[in-house]
């Protein structure tokens, strides 16, 4: 049948499949063109979207409230915004001074000889007036003292204790379970001997002023004469670390006040040194020994990150190097 056909209509079959070969080409082409259009405009129209929803706006206002938040929270205020108090910077106390601590490291612990200075200053001056509620004789066993010495002091210290067969209390000699003994048998006692005023607990004082060690080592220091031009009553001192200034609390640290054991010069600043080294070591017992379990921690998590960094990579070599071939299947009828 092909052989009958003449040349011209060969020919003319052969020009309307070129054309319709480039007549398809050209819907190909504007096919993609088409879809690589409508995928931009999607993608656009998504962003757009994304940039106008109201969850967005949420989420980014709640980020900046937050931002700034946890910023006044670190810092205290604004760099750009001004302040403006009803009270003066003298009603809030001066702010203390930051000193080199040799605890603050992460590596650092305390300086047990300092604790030990530091529970002789509280017990021959500041236990006169203040208690220790959260601390044992056995407490100090292994931190500044031995055992034997930790036994010693407390049977030093009559306890009340009781009852006895007869149903009466009695007095003993205090063991290392007992706590340091208050200074006033309560609330009312205190008050009465203090001019109304209540010497707080000391236990936990470091963690509740602000400012810690820097802020109760600069008040034990920084008594002095107030300035012209402020009065104050005269059962009180002037104390510019203090808010408002006036403080109960009389100075009470003196050059040679103590005799320490190991000859260590007794000045104010080595005294309170040493005092706010006890209290700091009072508030967090567990100091020492958390420092010692974080490094342990560190070096434990580190080892089994890697271990498991290389267990990774050789379990997943196999897959992500192998290669996949593709064969298409072959069309027989062609």
């Amino acid at each position: 049948m092909l052989s009958r056909l003449p040349a011209a209509a060969l020919k003319s079959q052969s020009v309307l499949g070129a054309s319709r070969s480039t007549t398809s080409a050209f819907r190909t082409r504007a096919t993609s063109q088409v879809r690589f259009a409508s995928s931009s405009s999607a993608s656009s129209a998504t962003l757009e979207s994304l940039l106008t929803s109201r969850a967005s706006l949420i989420s980014v206002t709640l980020f900046s409230a937050g931002s700034i938040a946890w910023y006044t929270h670190l810092y205290g205020s604004l760099p750009f915004v001004g302040e403006v108090h009803a009270n003066s910077l003298a009603d809030d106390g001066l702010h203390p001074t930051t000193y080199p601590w040799p605890h603050k490291g992460l590596f650092d612990t305390f300086d047990h000889a300092s604790i030990r200075r530091g529970f002789q200053v509280y017990r021959e001056v500041c236990a006169a007036c203040h208690s220790l509620d959260r601390i044992a004789w056995r407490n100090l066993v292994g931190v500044s003292h031995t055992a034997d010495e930790a036994r010693a002091l407390a049977e030093d210290v009559e306890y009340t204790d009781g009852p006895d067969d007869k149903g009466e209390m009695f007095q003993r000699p205090g063991k290392l379970s007992d706590y340091l003994p208050p200074p006033y048998a309560n609330e009312e006692a205190a008050r009465a001997g203090n001019g109304g005023a209540l010497p707080p607990d000391l236990s936990l004082i470091i963690k509740a002023r602000h400012g810690g060690a820097d802020y109760v080592f600069s008040l034990l220091t920084g008594y002095m004469d107030p300035p012209a031009g402020v009065e104050i009553r005269e059962d009180m001192s002037y104390n510019p670390y203090f808010p408002g200034g006036a403080i109960s609390m009389a100075r009470v640290l003196w050059d040679n006040l103590v005799e320490y054991e190991d000859g260590t010069p007794a000045t104010t600043s080595q005294m309170a040194k040493d005092i706010v080294t006890f209290l700091n070591w009072a508030a967090e017992p567990e100091h020492d020994e958390r420092k010692k379990m974080g490094i342990k921690a560190v070096i434990l998590f580190s080892a089994l990150f890697a271990i498991s960094i290389q267990v990774k990579r050789f379990k997943w070599t196999v897959l992500k190097n192998r290669k996949i071939f593709y064969n298409p299947p072959k069309d027989l009828k062609h």
